[in-house]
C-alpha cells in the first residue's frame, strides 16, 4: 500500500468550524455597523435642521415663548420644538431646540443657542 496524501476528515471538519465562526463574526460586524450608520443618518439630518433653524431665528428675532414647527428634509417630515426665553439680564435670549420625526417620537437631537437681540438705536 502506499501512501496517500490529503486531509483527513477531522482536519477538514475543524477548517469548516473555524470558517463557520469567522463567518458569523464578520456578519455581526456588519448588522451592527448599518444599524449605527442609520443612526448617525438620522443624527446628523437632525442637527442640520436645528442649525439652520437656529441661524434663521437670528436672522429674525423671535419673541419668547414655545412654536412647534414641521419641516420636510430628505424625504422625512421632522418636527420642530422650539423654547424662547429671555436671559438673566435681558440683553440674551436663550433658544432651545429640540428635533424629532413627529409629536410623540423621541427626542432625535437638542441644541441651545443664545441670541443677542438687536437694540433699535444699532439700526441704520
Amino acid at each position: 500500500m502506499g501512501t496517500e496524501r490529503g486531509f483527513t476528515l477531522l482536519e477538514v471538519m475543524v477548517a469548516l468550524a473555524v470558517f463557520a465562526l469567522l463567518s458569523a463574526a464578520v456578519l455581526s460586524a456588519c448588522q451592527f455597523v448599518l444599524s449605527q450608520h442609520a443612526g448617525l443618518r438620522e443624527r446628523l439630518f437632525a442637527s442640520w435642521l436645528a442649525d439652520n433653524h437656529l441661524t434663521e431665528l437670528r436672522l429674525r428675532l423671535p419673541s419668547p415663548g414655545q412654536q412647534r414647527i414641521t419641516r420636510s428634509f430628505a424625504g422625512e417630515s421632522w418636527a420642530l420644538e422650539q423654547h424662547v426665553k429671555r436671559g438673566r439680564d435681558d440683553r440674551w435670549l436663550s433658544i432651545e431646540i429640540e428635533v424629532s420625526h413627529g409629536a410623540n417620537s423621541p427626542v432625535v437631537y437638542r441644541t441651545v443657542g443664545w441670541i443677542a437681540p438687536m437694540s433699535e438705536a444699532a439700526l441704520p
